[in-house]
């Protein structure tokens, strides 16, 4: 699962950088990756900026990892990078870039010290042709901490979020496979665990015979899923009616809500209207628009769509149906 995310799997030389919120599991991730790497024979060092050395040994019992693993909690980065050129391990895993000392004077986290600290040890492992993993934090607007530019220097950028008690792991950016692609797993007291079937798991809750709720065919990245659109419009009690969208682009559900009013006559000028993709997933696929006009049709007008149909279609400005990308791996 993780390597059709990176787009086959690790490639020496290239710095990664993985971002999520607190808890997700992205050292849980590492390690299991890691144990992976010792198995088949690959040197491996886990720079431990945030934990002991003791809990990594605790963690990484319990992921069946008992030996094999160079573990440090040696933050310079000149420090690190020296070593990587010297012994050039196969795979480096820092935990997390916020750790990192570019000099001795200055403070770990600040945007001088992250920036100069991933640049020095990105240098040195294309130097060493090493994989170079970087664990890195997200703001509370979502974004990930430190220089826009930390970003700019690896070659590829993942995000773990949470959705419907899945993780899913997602391509930000990524110069060796498709930007999207995205990865369901189950968090175990074992470890991450891939999920075979993520549109049966997304779609295990969907009510039946509802009224606003249509199942999409949706692309992301490479893997196409099943996943549940829903809607609901309610008379609205303020003169600018509200628009609340979640798991999709609020823009793309402006331009559907104004070509159902125009083009097919549906009054939404007084409702509320609510779009969300059930479990939490985000969409970026726009073959998304005919599923939200029709769960917002179906929703104003209280029919239910057909149980057994899923859609796909981008929707124009004239009110056309427009094809998608790839749609015979949405059919299979």
């Amino acid at each position: 699962e993780v390597d059709r995310v990176l787009g086959g799997g690790w490639v020496p030389g290239a710095a990664l950088l993985l971002a999520g919120d607190p808890g997700m599991g992205k050292s849980t991730l590492l390690l299991q990756l890691a144990r992976h790497a010792v198995d088949a024979g690959r040197s491996v060092l886990y720079v431990a900026g945030e934990e002991s050395l003791g809990q990594i040994r605790l963690r990484a019992d319990r992921l069946g990892l008992h030996g094999g693993l160079l573990a440090t909690r040696e933050t310079d980065a000149r420090v690190l990078a020296g070593h990587l050129r010297e012994h050039r391990p196969d795979l480096v895993v820092v935990d997390s870039i916020q750790t990192l000392r570019a000099d001795e004077d200055g403070v770990p986290g600040s945007l001088t010290q992250v920036r100069d600290g991933v640049a020095l040890l990105t240098a040195a492992a294309k130097d060493a042709e090493s994989t170079l993993m970087l664990i890195g934090h997200v703001t509370k607007q979502g974004s990930i901490a430190g220089p826009k530019v930390v970003e700019h220097m690896v070659d590829a950028t993942f995000a773990l979020e949470a959705a419907a008690g899945f993780r899913v792991l997602r391509a930000l950016k990524n110069r060796f496979g498709p930007a999207g692609e995205v990865g369901v797993f189950e968090m175990r007291e074992d470890g991450m665990r891939a999920v075979a079937n993520p549109s049966a798991a997304f779609l295990a809750e969907r009510p039946q015979g509802v009224a606003g709720s249509v199942v999409v065919a949706a692309l992301e990245g490479q893997r196409p899923l099943l996943l549940e659109v829903q809607a609901l419009a309610a008379k609205s009690a303020y003169a600018s009616p509200k628009r609340v969208v979640q798991g999709l682009d609020a823009r793309r559900v402006d331009v559907v809500l104004a070509v159902l009013e125009r083009r097919m006559e549906l009054p939404l000028g007084a409702l509320d209207v609510f779009v969300n993709v059930a479990g939490g997933l985000r969409i970026t696929d726009p073959g998304a628009d005919l599923a939200v006009a029709l769960a917002v049709w179906s929703a104003v007008t209280n029919r239910p769509l057909p149980e057994d149909a899923a859609v796909v279609g981008e929707v124009g400005l004239a009110g056309e149906v427009r094809g998608v990308a790839q749609l015979p791996r949405r059919l299979a």
